[in-house]
């Protein structure tokens, strides 16, 4: 009860009956405020107008709810209160005996609150919505412990927006969470749309393109990140939750890959990372070759590469600049559009104007199909803000390659490397375990180990506890193989 008492949705309120006084215990954002106020508080005013209750036991005749526990077992009272029951002593007897009373809430069912931009075949699909008394029942359903807390902070002089901090408590690093509590308060803003506002505050850098923080609407994931020892916080009003302190492997990480045998989710993941890099780079490559290296094409290749270009009059650059242009226009149009028409848009006009551009000798069909490779292997990080932030690195390296060929993505890359390594997030690096290099946390960077070498939180998040479970060893035979 102690550890509850933390959290800003615990709530311990008292009942003022004629003959005498109640007090109620339990987490507001797991219990049905509806039956609360009904089937409980108004219940047990109407009965004790007259008769005193002289033992808890009484309680069970005048409640119409079956599921009424009685007992005084501190372990079974902590997990119904955890399970949506409200807790119910007499308050002028030292009666250790409680009425558990189930009041469980039925908010954030799958019916309005399915992932949309964070989907995933296999795995849970449940996602948050607006309100943050569902969004942390969701979360309370998934870590069913007392030491999840919840602190509420109310933000925006004209909004008076609720924020909330959730972190477990004997895992976090007080650091981390005096830093981000810190960091809110002394933020002086009008109006509080979104938990993306907040994410600008706190951040460490706010001039670089890099998200500092995953930002996500998938409940699993925010669940990892706290079971990990990272510090949450979302918004009223908002389905995005904020996790960190977060590193650059932490947004190629797809929930997916732990639902999956290690086997493939570990392919999926390079596969994943391998696609980034393309992107980044296959359109620069193609303007540094065509500009400056033709002696670097293979034989075979620059004959084809040679006469799909001989009829366009722009350098490689410029063409390469259009089509890029003209994808981002393609791209921002259907995410602005209706669904149904913004695919017909995206996928129509991506033929018919590709093919124009072919025809119209203004591009060569051999960039064509990298651009749209390229497109395509942007999309493949898990976190929106990610990919944003990888089609916007394009264009400066396509004007480097432009500038100096190879020699210029070999700058931009230079000058990537050392942004990306003097980045941190809640004062952690942010290319951590790579940079400073963590042995022990490699293990799950690149590839997706199994889980009986992941029982070990980061070290780079400085938990207070560093195991999260103990793996079996041994394994028993089925039948005996001698």
């Amino acid at each position: 009860m102690q550890v509850a008492a933390l959290s800003s949705d615990f709530v311990k309120s008292f009942i003022e009956l004629p003959l005498q006084k109640l007090s109620i215990s339990y987490y507001k954002t797991l219990i049905d405020d509806h039956l609360l106020q009904h089937n409980l508080i108004h219940t047990l005013q109407l009965s004790a107008c007259e008769v005193e209750i002289t033992a808890i036991e009484e309680i069970s005749a005048w409640i119409p709810i079956d599921q009424i526990i009685i007992t005084e077992d501190i372990k079974v009272i902590q997990n119904s209160l955890l399970k949506g029951y409200a807790i119910v002593q007499i308050h002028e007897k030292n009666d250790p005996k409680c009425a558990l009373i189930r009041l469980a809430s039925s908010e954030g069912s799958r019916d309005h609150n399915t992932t949309e931009n964070e989907f995933s075949v296999v795995g849970p699909k449940v996602g948050f919505v607006e309100k943050m008394d569902i969004n942390i029942h969701l979360l309370r359903t998934q870590i069913n412990i007392p030491n999840l807390i919840v602190k509420e902070l109310t933000l925006g002089t004209v909004s008076n927006t609720k924020v909330a901090i959730v972190y477990l408590d004997g895992v976090t690093n007080e650091e981390n969470l005096n830093t981000v509590e810190q960091r809110l308060r002394s933020f002086d803003f009008d109006v509080i749309f979104d938990s993306s506002q907040l994410e600008q505050v706190i951040s460490d850098n706010s001039w670089t393109p890099f998200p500092l923080f995953v930002s996500t609407e998938r409940l699993d994931r925010v669940v990892y990140g706290l079971i990990y020892g990272q510090v949450a916080i979302v918004s009223d009003g908002s389905p995005y939750f904020l996790t960190g302190p977060s590193t650059l492997f932490d947004f190629f990480l797809s929930p997916e890959d732990y639902y999956l045998p290690w086997v493939l989710g570990s392919f999926f993941r390079l596969f994943r990372i391998s696609g980034v890099i393309f992107s980044v780079f296959a359109s620069s490559i193609y303007v540094a070759l065509t500009t400056y290296h033709y002696e670097m094409i293979p034989i075979g290749l620059l004959g084809p590469l040679i006469f799909s270009r001989q009829n366009v009059p722009f350098p490689p650059v410029l063409e390469v600049l259009f089509l890029e242009a003209t994808i981002e226009f393609l791209r921002e149009a259907g995410a602005r559009l209706p669904t149904k028409i913004g695919q017909t848009l995206g996928i129509v006009g991506g033929i018919v104007i590709g093919q124009a551009a072919v025809e119209a000798a203004l591009t060569s069909n051999i960039l064509l199909i990298i651009v749209a490779l390229s497109a395509l292997a942007s999309f493949t990080t898990p976190i929106y803000k990610m990919s944003n932030t990888i089609r916007f690195l394009r264009f400066p390296i396509i004007l480097l390659a432009a500038c100096w060929g190879n020699l210029g993505i070999v700058i931009g890359i230079c000058l990537l490397l050392i942004h990306v390594t003097r980045l941190k997030s809640l004062g952690t690096p942010y290319t951590v375990p790579i940079y400073p290099l963590r042995m022990k946390d490699l293990k799950d960077s690149f590839i997706r180990p199994s889980y009986e070498v992941t029982n070990l939180r980061p070290g780079y998040l400085k938990p207070k506890s560093s195991l999260r479970y103990k793996p079996k060893s041994n394994k028993k035979k089925d039948f005996d193989e001698e």
